[in-house]
């Protein structure tokens, strides 16, 4: 504990979502340190001494440090959450093992699909003592938000409840109550792929994306949620959904809908799925996308689809609408975005039975 009681945190992550949780930890009066690649936005945290948070907060959160030494911000530090892109998940989880300390909680947030056992065949492979540290990961990113300007972002929205999943599932409990000193609403999921199959990106946003592509190539200024999620493509959305749902299913999880999702997380709530988006404040000011390659599809498709379709694969689950998805995006992109997805085999887990994998997510 630092001298004013409160935990120290390193943020890896100097993006829209990193500099928003650093921001807020910072007005909580936690000691924080915010950790990124980018000199530019080091620095320009640097020279503020923090985060100016606008929109569903307002304030401004002091920093101990902004740094491109990523052993700077994670020594002593006692929670070390990555707010990162997926598709940069191993190479942070590789530079990490460098430098995680015994009894450091790694909160990956979010962990898209599968993220924590990215982590750990990551750590493992570079000699991280697994149980002396706590590996952990979250359903979604926290927050709706938008850089402003590096040191300057704006919140659209917070949720209301986030679910987080320990591996192994028997560190959750522990691991949440350490976290909601910070985020009460955060509670513990049965295990990691309780959270990775409550990925709501790996949902929400491939299939929008793709079949938006006449939008995304206009001259026109679009919002995501209010114009994308068209009646016809909230439906596809929703069958996809079922597909996630039953793979759930087969893992002997009760994961709720999308729909469901959306009344807990916002309080949101109408019969259908693209009327239930249009209903939330914070999606109001979300414009669409002006590029057909963009993080929607090239990290939600590898490191969220991908993996749920090998789940699915795994359990015997048919996925045809996730399955159609991912190649069409491979196809529109002229890249295989299953290759150098989050498969088994690129886990360290290929040919691992269906039993042995449940058994993993739960014990490690």
């Amino acid at each position: 504990m630092s001298q004013n009681g409160k935990r120290t945190w390193a943020v890896i992550g100097g993006g829209n979502g990193g500099q928003s949780a650093a921001g807020q930890l910072g007005m909580m009066g936690f000691p924080v340190r915010i950790y990124d690649i980018f000199p530019e936005s080091v620095e320009a945290i640097h020279k503020k001494g923090g985060i100016e948070v606008t929109g569903a907060l307002e304030g401004f959160g002091p920093v101990e440090c902004a740094t491109t030494d990523m052993k700077k911000a994670v020594d002593g530090a006692e929670v070390v959450m990555v707010i990162a892109p997926a598709t940069a998940h191993r190479d942070i989880a590789r530079d990490l093992a460098q430098c995680v300390q015994p009894g450091q909680i790694v909160f990956i947030h979010p962990g898209a699909t599968l993220g924590a056992l990215e982590f750990y065949h990551v750590f493992a492979q570079h000699g991280v003592q697994m149980d002396s540290i706590s590996l952990c990961e979250a359903q979604s990113l926290i927050y709706a938000t938008r850089l402003v300007e590096h040191g300057k972002v704006s919140i659209k929205g917070i949720k209301q409840t986030l679910a987080v999943g320990a591996l192994p599932a028997a560190k959750s409990e522990a691991v949440v109550s350490v976290l909601q000193e910070a985020f009460p609403q955060i509670k513990a999921a049965r295990n990691v792929l309780e959270t990775s199959l409550t990925n709501l990106n790996a949902v929400m946003h491939p299939a929008p994306s793709l079949l938006s592509a006449s939008l995304i190539e206009s001259k026109w200024d679009w919002k995501y949620y209010l114009d994308g999620i068209t009646p016809t493509v909230g439906a596809l959305i929703e069958k996809l959904d079922a597909e996630r749902v039953a793979i759930g299913r087969a893992a002997g999880l009760d994961l709720p809908s999308a729909l469901q999702m959306y009344k807990e997380m916002y309080g949101v709530q109408a019969p259908t799925l693209s009327e239930t988006v249009k209903l939330n404040k914070a999606y109001w000011e979300i414009a669409g996308q002006k590029k057909i390659n963009t993080r929607y599809v090239t990290e939600d498709i590898p490191m969220g689809l991908v993996p749920m379709i090998e789940i699915a694969d795994l359990l015997r689950v048919p996925c045809e609408v996730m399955r159609t998805i991912a190649k069409l995006g491979s196809f529109m992109l002229d890249t295989d975005l299953f290759a150098a997805g989050r498969t088994l085999k690129n886990l360290g887990l290929s040919g691992i039975s269906a039993e042995k994998f449940l058994e993993f997510v739960e014990r490690g």
